[in-house]
This record gives C-alpha cells, structure tokens and sequence, in this order.
C-alpha cells in the first residue's frame, strides 16, 4: 500500500477552471481561531443589511464578549441581528451578556431548553456553527466562540480547528438555512446547484434522516486512491466502520487523525477500542500532539473534501443538528489535504504491536467507552 499523492511532496496538483456557474467558492480556511475571530467580527462590523449566527458554545470571555458588542453595533446601526445558541452547549453564557444582547436589540434565541414537558428533546442538539453576512459571506466549520480557541487569550494549547469562510451565491442558501432553522424547519435543505460546486448539507432532510453519514457512505463507496479523515471524537457506527475496514483492505490508503489528548475521556476510550481492528485491516492511525485537535475535515482521492460541524460519531450522525460545506473544486482538495499532512507531521502513528501491549486497565476503560458509544 502507497501513501496517498497528497503527503508525497510538493507534486504539482493539475488545477482546472471552474465552470461558469460554480459563483461559490472558498475564500479562506482557518486554522487558527483568532485569526478567523478578527475576520468573523470584520465581517459583522461591515453588515448592511442582516447578520446571521448560530453556535454551540457562546462564552461569556473576551471572546465572547467581542462578539457581543460588534453584535449589538450592528444591531444599533439598523442591521437584522440575529444569534441562535444551543441551550446544552451555551449553558455557560451569562445573563449579563444576554441582557446587553438584547437591550441592544439582538434576538436572541435558544435551541432545545430544557423543558419536563419534553425532556427528550433536549438530548437533541444544535451543533452548528454558522455565521452569514448579508447573504454574500458566509462561515462555517467547527469553532466555538471561546477562549479556548484564541492563542492571544488561551496560550500555546489552544485548540487547534478548522473554519471556512465562503462568498459568492451559496451565502444566499446559507442565509435560508438559517433561517429556516430559526422558525423551527429543521428538515429544509438547499437545493444542489450542479456538479462541481460546494454544497452546504445538514444532516437532517425530507427524504433522509441521516443525510450526512449517507454522504460519507457514498465518498468512501466511490474512493479510488485514499481517505483522509480528521475528527476529535472517532466513534462511528458499525456500517460507517465496515465500510472503512473495507476500503483499507483493498488497498486505500487510509489515514485517520485524532487528538492525543481529548477534552471528552469516555470518547478517546470509546475510539481507543477500535484501533485494534483499525490497524490489523491497514487504517493507519495518528495522534496530534501539539494540542486539543478539534477539526473536523474528510479529503478523498484529492477530488472531494468536507469541514464542518459533523463528528465521525453516533452523535453527529444520528442525534444533533450538524452542518456540512463539501467541494469538488480541486484547489480547496489540496488546501485541505495539504493541511492534513501538516498535522499528521505533528501526530505520533499508533502502531499495531505497541498497541496491542497496552494495560488492562486501559482495555477496561476502553470497554466502558465502547458499551456507551451510542450516547456520546
């Protein structure tokens, strides 16, 4: 088995012109989150007409409290504002903040509080990140907006994501998603535009519940050459599995990228229990080890690529609100295969053998991990 063509070297990828009506395309991908800080509050501050946003977790810090203020700017100016947080992952944003959001005309709106009436419910989640700016801009990835993502306000060990910034006409499906979302259609999904353009896709539609992980299915199913995945929580359901066991033993190159460190222990233990048949089918596994490896990023064959909010995990396959940006355009493939084998020079590979002489205290946590997969 070759490594795939992207982490040989500086080969020349061959580049084409998109077609004329690809009016979409990335501008920008972050890695580092106070650099896509300063351009998101750019952004907000030069809003005209609308400001969209919607996160996880909204901190109540000097992050989030920069937001708050260019938030409530543009509302003072005449701009629609509207911010929507996820009650479970924003738990944290303090009354102050939200009453200064509000008094500035700001609406504000929680996803799924909790409530007796339904307590189901609210192990469904909102776990998007989106920010749109008037319908010609958009964000979209897996930053939160916190400290902890911010080198300026959280040291050397900040979390270490991925984000994209996308203009053109996909910014007006963006704003109707959103919106949508906003008036509680969680099904509504905006239409492809054709061949080759990126497309914006959350995991729940009118025709597929688990819209994402059939997207997934079907670029592993179709892989020729390799499968680069990156996610901070690897626990996929059995088919999603298979399938990668698969595409390893008839002879993909396929690399998975995972933090050494996990801000969520049950979770690692939960992946840790599948290296064993991860590595003994070919999938070659690293550990990121310079910080928290939060990204969520899938390239395959240097011809399909994703970022977004989606894990490789039950959660976001099958429970929260996720939200997906793919493209075929082959420069976006290599930035973001490029980036992979940055980080994957940064990892530590899991070795089979070494793996397999691990302590029988780490098999018990890792049984613990495995039999609550479902629910992390």
């Amino acid at each position: 088995m070759t490594p795939g063509p992207a982490c040989l070297g500086p080969e020349p990828v061959i580049r084409s012109l998109r077609a004329e009506a690809q009016l979409s395309h990335i501008e920008q991908l972050f890695t580092e989150g106070d650099a896509l800080y300063e351009a998101m509050l750019a952004s907000i501050n030069s809003a005209t007409t609308a400001v969209r946003m919607e996160s996880y977790i909204f901190a109540s810090d000097e992050i989030g409290w920069k937001f708050a203020k260019a938030l409530a700017r543009s509302a003072d100016g005449g701009v629609d504002v509207r911010l929507h947080l996820d009650a479970a992952g924003a738990w944290g944003t303090s009354a102050e903040l939200q009453r200064y959001l509000r008094n500035h005309g700001v609406q504000l709106r929680w996803f799924h509080r909790w409530s007796w009436r339904d307590p189901l419910r609210y192990n469904r989640r909102s776990h998007r990140k989106l920010l749109v700016v008037d319908e010609r801009l958009f964000y979209v990835g897996g930053f939160n907006v916190h400290r902890e993502s911010s080198r300026q306000a959280y040291g050397e060990l900040r979390w270490r994501d991925t984000h994209a910034s996308v203009s053109g006409a996909l910014a007006g499906d963006a704003a109707r998603l959103f919106d949508a979302f906003w008036r509680g259609h969680r099904r509504w999904v905006p239409p492809q535009r054709g061949v080759g353009e990126l497309q914006l896709i959350s995991n729940h539609s009118r025709a597929c519940r688990h819209l994402i992980r059939c997207h997934y299915a079907a670029a592993f199913a179709s892989a020729k050459e390799h499968i680069y995945l990156t996610t901070p929580y690897f626990v996929p359901d059995l088919s999603t599995l298979r399938q990668l066991l698969a595409c390893a033993r008839r002879g993909l190159d396929v690399r998975l990228l995972v933090p050494s460190k996990s801000d969520v222990p049950i979770a690692q233990w939960a992946a840790h229990a599948l290296y064993a048949s991860l590595t003994s089918a070919g999938v070659r596994i690293y550990e990121y080890l310079p910080r928290m490896m939060h990204a969520k990023t899938v390239v395959i064959d240097q011809r399909w690529a994703t970022v977004g909010s989606a894990n490789l995990d039950y959660r976001s396959f099958f429970i929260n609100y996720e939200l997906l940006l793919t493209t075929t355009a082959p420069d976006d493939c290599e930035r973001l295969s490029q980036q992979f084998c940055e980080d994957m020079s940064a990892s530590r590979p899991v070795v089979g053998d070494s793996w397999s002489k691990r302590a029988w205290t780490n098999r018990f946590f890792e049984a613990i991990g495995r039999a609550l997969r479902r629910w992390l």
